[in-house]
């Protein structure tokens, strides 16, 4: 071994040589550049529990159409409707993008919590600009929760049937 670590100068040379090498590399520096297809659209996938949501967003007036139905008749629940609005209030464009979203799966609130991911997920990629806020607001984080499956001897995934001692 021809350059052992005998002092703590060869140790602190070592460490910011490795350090350095890891450190500068230019992915690191150079800035997230916009992904966008040849009409000016973003898409991604959004998921919550089983629901899977398609998602393209371009520039326009606002427009949400979710199976092709507007957003209020799709998500009647004005909940779900404000579901639906959160990312674009939190990253600052309301009514400044179109949405086109396919959602298969799961129930409604199951649904609309896909297509907010899928929305925050397009909008990050259309302008990476808007990201910082939309990860400070957890909308990037696919909610890994799902229904606990049933247990064999079970009446449900934990409860169990009425015990009889007699």
């Amino acid at each position: 071994m021809a350059d052992e670590i005998n002092t703590l100068e060869d140790l602190q040379a070592a460490v910011t040589e490795n350090v350095g090498g890891v450190q500068g590399t230019e992915t690191d520096l150079t800035p997230r550049e916009p992904v966008r297809d040849e009409f000016g659209r973003s898409y991604a996938t959004g998921k919550r529990k089983d629901a899977v949501a398609r998602v393209w967003i371009k520039p326009g007036s606002g427009k949400v159409t979710v199976n092709g139905k507007e957003m209020n008749t799709y998500f009647a629940r004005p909940v779900l409707q404000m579901i639906l609005a959160q990312p674009f209030t939190v990253a600052g464009v309301e009514g400044e993008f179109d949405v086109v979203a396919t959602v298969k799966g799961g129930g409604l609130s199951g649904q609309a919590g896909a297509v907010k991911h899928g929305v925050s997920k397009a909008l990050q990629l259309y302008d990476p600009s808007l990201r910082g806020a939309l990860k400070a607001a957890g909308f990037l984080t696919r909610d890994s929760r799902v229904v606990e499956r049933k247990k064999y001897g079970k009446a449900k995934a934990r409860k169990s049937f009425q015990f009889s001692k007699r």
